[in-house]
């Protein structure tokens, strides 16, 4: 199991400019694994037994220019094609993407703004002031156990003023957060060749589309959407063939369709079928359409329309060659990353970070929209530098914990019929054939102290 880390790990040498920059970098991402509380740095040095004075030293490793969030981004992609076991459908890797806020009340910490958040939980604030990150990860496993790998996380909302500082003019200003997204599930599929990126109904849009269509213009790989469709949406047939008469351009769109209405006015036409969802078989019913959606852009997507247990669901796909029985299980599969978000926030604790900068001007929570943003007010090069390197840091910290959580999930899925059920922490109704994260990571905790106790002499970094 070590040996298989210590492979995993290898190939991340190459992203640093120098060694003790990687061996601090082997250090982080299994302090991350291991460490029993969340405390940020000062966990990794209590369970790794570090000297206090390391703590200045991982301090800077994350503002360290010795080395590039991005640089680990592209290798963890390249370990993960490689060694990682995919889901694949029709020839294609299934990516999942979703948005997600951590609140932060740090005041000089960039980034932070005010977030609104849409929650059944009344333990939670409407409002907030926080962080906005858009994450991408990828199915693996097998028929037993499915898990979101964290291929990557960047920060997308409050850093548009200081991502300005580092553009020219020409190239614009910085896209939504749902065309973000586009564009960062089209970084991913790159890596693969061709995939199918699951999202929520929240990015059913026309400037994601429009992106999209944009992407695979400029570029050879092809990725599709699997997503929802809102209750109160309306497509559009096809425009008749037949020649409009008199004057004007032919029409772009026929007669609309309210989708809702198809249950009711189409039940008969329904078809029944039994798929794989959340790990069951289950029979539902489902009717297939090809119609026109998008003001403006009448696009032609493909419509499922699903009644399951009593509820009705309206699934989307930009692939109008995927057949409703492959639609329907793999937006089943999206629930997938919210899990993934779950186990990095109890388990490895993975937004547990502190950076901040004395030349970010203050947090105003009472800021107006009329009102100039306080960042306008920082001209000085050297301020605007400590900035950008505070951002690289929450990034970069964010990306050590995409994979330490990836290689948990590795290892889960590689040594799960190689190691004595005995040697795993007691689980009162295991679910599954797979061990979770937090199973792993308290077995590997077990295994690794007990290993560095019988021999003194070893290191993580091998020194």
């Amino acid at each position: 199991m070590l040996k298989y880390l210590n492979n995993l790990l290898l190939p991340f040498r190459s992203c640093f400019s120098r060694r003790a920059t990687f061996e601090w970098f082997v250090v982080i991402v299994v302090g991350f694994m291991l460490r029993s509380d969340h405390l940020g740095v000062t966990s990794i040095i209590r369970d790794l037994s570090l000297n206090s004075r390391c703590y200045e030293t991982l301090i800077h490793f994350f503002r360290s220019s010795a080395w590039s969030p991005e640089s680990l981004r592209q290798t963890w992609l390249q370990i993960v094609r490689r060694s990682a076991p995919l889901l694949v459908v029709q020839d294609r890797v299934v990516l999942v993407g979703d948005g997600m806020k951590q609140a932060k009340e740090g005041r000089r910490m960039p980034g932070v703004k005010k977030l609104h958040q849409e929650s059944e939980n009344v333990s939670k604030g409407a409002y907030i002031f926080g962080h906005l990150f858009g994450a991408i990860g990828i199915l693996v496993g097998d028929s037993r156990k499915w898990f979101c790998l964290p291929l990557f996380i960047h920060l997308q909302d409050g850093v548009k003023t200081i991502l300005s500082w580092k553009k020219s003019a020409s190239e614009g200003e910085t896209p939504s957060h749902v065309v973000q997204m586009i564009e960062q599930g089209f970084e991913a599929a790159k890596g693969f060749g061709q995939a199918l990126l699951l999202l929520d109904r929240y990015f059913l849009s026309v400037p994601a589309l429009e992106r999209l269509k944009a992407c695979h213009l400029a570029s050879e790989a092809r990725m599709h959407l699997v997503t929802k469709a809102k209750s109160n949406a309306v497509a559009y047939e096809r425009p008749s063939a037949k020649k409009k008469p008199g004057r004007g351009r032919p029409p772009k769109k026929g007669p609309a369709v309210k989708l809702k209405e198809l249950f009711v006015t189409r039940a008969a036409d329904f078809q029944t079928a039994t798929v794989r969802l959340y790990d069951q078989e289950k029979t539902v019913q489902f009717l297939s359409l090809d119609l026109l959606w998008g003001q403006g852009l009448y696009q032609e997507l493909r419509f499922v329309l699903v009644v399951y247990e009593g509820r009705y669901s309206i699934l989307v796909s930009t692939d109008l060659t995927l057949p409703a029985t492959d639609i329907i299980p793999l937006y089943g599969y999206r629930f997938k990353i919210e899990s993934m978000f779950r186990e990095m926030k109890q388990v490895t604790h993975a937004f547990g970070y502190r950076f901040w900068s004395k030349s970010m001007p203050k947090l105003n929570r009472f800021l107006k929209k009329e009102e100039a943003n306080p960042l306008e007010a920082v001209t000085n090069d050297q301020d605007r530098q400590r900035i950008q390197k505070t951002i690289q840091a929450i990034e970069g910290f964010v990306m050590c914990q995409c994979i330490a959580m990836g290689l948990l999930q590795l290892v889960a899925l590689r040594f799960s019929d190689r190691t004595p059920k005995h040697l795993f922490r007691y689980l009162r109704t295991p679910s599954h054939a797979t061990p979770s994260e937090a199973t792993v990571a308290a077995y590997l905790r077990k295994s690794i102290f007990r290993m560095f106790a019988q021999n003194p002499h070893l290191s993580i970094t091998g020194q």
